[in-house]
């Protein structure tokens, strides 16, 4: 079988594939003698139909299209085996199909057209003497007691007040009723917008500007309108921007009592015994962190300078496999958040999510591609001791083995060892430079962020417009808190507050 092979872009090769006259009938008759053996005509025994029976049954462009169908698998097949070609994924026909079942005739020469995708061809022009700049994450030296503050608050008091009025810091209880302007300019309730014997903690920032500064200063039993307008920015846009009333009653206030900072309260939040042994394993926390912010920062530029340096191509079959992937990893999360992707995922949706990821699966592709190169060229390998040490420490940590893929998962654990050696031997053979934190956050990067989770936001709406009963609106939702930090449970096990 001649074939003709052809450089194509994208990483692609082209064939020409001049099927002999001989294989074209050895094709033709055993497709006939299978199909004639399973098809059913009314008269006449299953495997005994006369042949010119057997195609006005069938219908003779039909049954040459199946032929066809047989003979072009089976000639790209041979041809990516005859000039052992390492193509991935499935074969593309750039021959018309309807042309060649017209043109088929069984004894007759073929010639098909096609493409097959092959690993990336990659170029990496430079990988050594590169100079980069990383932001040097310090710990916080603030966030240990910001840390202890936060579990003296969880395990607060609360004391009723009856002789003062409302102040910051309080935990207030209130009936509210919640209007909102009208395109009349009529103030009417709004769904959610009401509530009974709510406890609301009278902090700064954690509701929508405005309502817990107008309860601050109340008296007990009193009762007061406040005016509230929604951002301009707020997330449901049927009240952003728009002027809203509450008329709360203020029906009790209570004052936090906060324990005492000592070894005790060390005792019941944690492993340790001394105020100080916490003390000591949150400042440990916080400087890994630090360091394993810095380390990543360190890593993601050395990656952006070499990608800078590769020219790779990409074939399609990669990047779909990648949008795939990094597809399944948002389904699998909008799950965990509670959302029924089943009634949610229209086929429209799923077009237009995997439009949006393309661009990072390429980016993806190509990170992974440039440090790729640079085991290939540097030699760089895991030993097999090494490996079986991460696995047999990755094993004690699972609570069922049989439950683990073992493929699977030397697998990974063989990529991960792999890549951090490759980042190893990048910055011994470059010259990283650390630099303040925020010194690299240009004008320009920042409003990429900002856009990029514009865009999160904007998709997790549409998800959630999709979802039945996600678009109500209530007051605690209108006026979530701001996130603070949640410190974990210390253990001295771990020597850690983790």
């Amino acid at each position: 079988m001649k074939v003709t092979q052809e450089v194509l872009p994208d990483s692609q090769v082209g064939l020409e594939i001049e099927v002999p006259a001989d294989l074209s009938q050895k094709t033709y008759d055993q497709v006939l003698s299978k199909m004639m053996r399973t098809v059913n005509v009314p008269g006449f025994r299953k495997g005994k139909v006369p042949k010119q029976v057997f195609l006005q049954r069938v219908g003779v462009t039909q049954f040459k299209a199946a032929v066809l169908e047989e003979l072009v698998q089976n000639a790209v097949d041979k041809a990516i085996a005859q000039e052992k070609i390492d193509a991935i994924g499935n074969y593309q026909l750039k021959t018309s199909f309807e042309e060649l079942v017209v043109a088929y005739e069984p004894g007759q020469p073929v010639t098909i057209q096609a493409s097959v995708d092959v690993p990336p061809r990659v170029t990496l022009k430079q990988y050594t003497g590169l100079s980069v700049q990383a932001e040097e994450i310090l710990p916080d030296p603030e966030r240990v007691d910001t840390t202890l503050s936060q579990y003296q608050n969880n395990l607060a008091t609360l004391v009723p007040i009856e002789d003062r009025p409302a102040q910051a810091g309080d935990v207030a209880v209130i009936d509210f009723v919640g209007k909102v302007k009208n395109d009349s300019g009529e103030y009417e309730e709004f769904q959610g917008g009401s509530g009974t014997d709510f406890q609301v903690e009278l902090e700064e920032g954690r509701f929508i500007p405005g309502f817990v500064e107008g309860i601050i200063g109340m008296a007990l039993e009193e009762a007061k309108d406040v005016d509230v307008p929604f951002p301009d920015d707020y997330s449901q846009a049927e009240l952003a921007g728009k002027p809203a009333i509450f008329s709360i009653t203020l029906k009790e206030i209570k004052e936090k009592e906060l324990p005492e900072l000592d070894d005790d309260f060390a005792q019941e939040i944690s492993e340790f015994e001394t105020i100080e042994e916490l003390r000591a394993s949150l400042t440990e926390r916080y400087e890994e962190e630090a360091k394993e912010k810095t380390r990543a920062n360190k890593e993601a530029a050395l990656i952006e300078a070499l990608v800078e340096h590769l020219e790779a191509e990409i074939p399609n079959t990669l990047v779909q496999k990648e949008v795939d992937f990094l597809l399944t990893q948002t389904i699998m999360q909008l799950s965990r958040q509670g959302i029924d992707v089943n009634k949610m995922l229209t086929r429209e949706l799923v077009d237009g999510m995997r439009q949006r990821t393309r661009p990072e699966a390429i980016d993806r592709l190509n990170r992974t591609l440039a440090l790729g190169e640079v085991a290939k060229q540097e030699g760089i390998q895991i030993e097999e001791e090494a490996l079986q040490e991460k696995i047999k420490e990755a094993m004690a940590t699972v609570e069922d083995p049989s439950q683990i893929d073992p493929d699977r998962l030397k697998q990974v654990l063989t990529e991960e060892l792999l890549q951090e050696k490759i980042l190893t031997w990048l910055e011994e053979n470059n010259t990283v430079e650390l630099v303040p934190e925020g010194s690299l956050q240009t004008e320009a990067a920042a409003e990429e962020m900002v856009a990029a989770a514009d865009a999160i936001e904007a998709e997790a709406a549409e998800v959630a417009d999709e979802e039945p009963g996600n678009a109500t609106v209530d007051v605690e939702a209108s006026a979530a808190p701001a996130e603070s930090e949640e410190p974990a449970k210390a253990s001295k096990k771990s020597k850690s507050a983790s």
